[in-house]
């Protein structure tokens, strides 16, 4: 596969605040990837810098073999900031014009793009609205529209979901992977859930330092792990689960959430003998889940 991004010991300093330490990773065309941490990890700098919004203070970038900002990635890429705002004083098809005309679009197709990236986000009717007259899931699938102009090949989402409801949250869920085939995503969020359903690759910012991993590839002691979310109930559910033949161990997570080991060499369909033994012990459960959560493996 080619190389979509390259990073090789990115280290940047704001004063003598160190926010991004020897960063290193590379990324593949094709891949949607989920770019992860607590606040103050350094996400954000490191999406800027990406997005040539800040100058690393070392160490080496390129994206499609190109350094951010090189004209040669005009049209390749877009990219929708956390705080991005619209121009309460323009209509919003004056704006995304505006845009398209800055990739190079003349005045004509630019108003075409308009039209076609309204239209993927299911927001034709609001062509001549100014931002004042659309709610914020609205505003938010706007900006989201300005960064598909020009159909570019990386698309770059800081939260993208950040204060949406689930409605409209579903529907940029459904965008992205709409659009995964077309185009390499990175999408910044605190969402793990999302991302689980969205991602294949993590990267994990913590204090700076980055780790990268694919989603799906457990060790097999997780392989042969289930997490269950139950109801909620008064009894010893832990107890109950240890009853449970075929359970090696079980894991409380909390009040609702248990991580069940297993032997799967000699329970092949222990979820199925699982979910009858929860039955029988009065239990009920909300949720099964082979293996574990993103959450699990990156912060357990």
């Amino acid at each position: 596969m080619s190389t979509l991004i390259s990073c090789h010991n990115v280290n940047k300093f704001f004063g003598s605040k160190q926010a991004l330490k020897d960063v290193s990773f590379e990324l593949n065309v094709g891949e949607t990837t989920a770019l992860v941490g607590p606040n103050g990890a350094g996400k954000t700098t490191l999406f800027s810098i990406l997005c040539n919004y800040h100058l690393p203070s070392s160490g080496q970038v390129t994206i499609f073999r190109e350094k951010p900002g090189s004209t040669a990635l005009i049209g390749r890429m877009g990219a929708l900031p956390q705080d991005a705002q619209l121009d309460p004083r323009f209509a919003i098809k004056h704006q995304l014009e505006l845009y398209a005309k800055l990739q190079g679009f003349g005045k004509k197709d630019a108003a075409k793009e308009c039209e076609r990236v309204l239209e993927r986000v299911e927001l034709s009717q609001v062509l001549n609205e100014r931002p004042a007259a659309l709610s914020h899931g609205m505003r938010k699938r706007v900006t989201i529209a300005q960064a598909l102009i020009g159909s570019p090949e990386l698309v770059m989402l800081d939260e993208p979901t950040a204060g949406l409801d689930p409605a409209n949250a579903r529907n940029i869920r459904q965008l992205v992977m709409d659009l995964s085939g077309d185009a390499s995503f990175i999408i910044s969020s605190h969402n793990l859930d999302e991302l689980e359903r969205l991602c294949s690759t993590v990267l994990l910012l913590e204090q700076g330092n980055l780790s990268q991993q694919e989603i799906g590839q457990q060790s097999q002691n997780q392989l042969q792990s289930i997490t269950l979310l139950l109801e909620p109930t008064q009894l010893e559910a832990a107890n109950l689960l240890a009853n449970i033949q075929g359970v090696n161990n079980v894991e409380a997570v909390n009040k609702q959430e248990f991580v069940i080991s297993y032997d799967a060499l000699n329970s092949p369909q222990f979820d199925i003998e699982l979910i009858q033994g929860v039955q029988q012990q009065g239990l009920q459960y909300r949720q099964l889940t082979k293996g574990l959560s993103l959450e699990q493996q990156l912060f357990s």
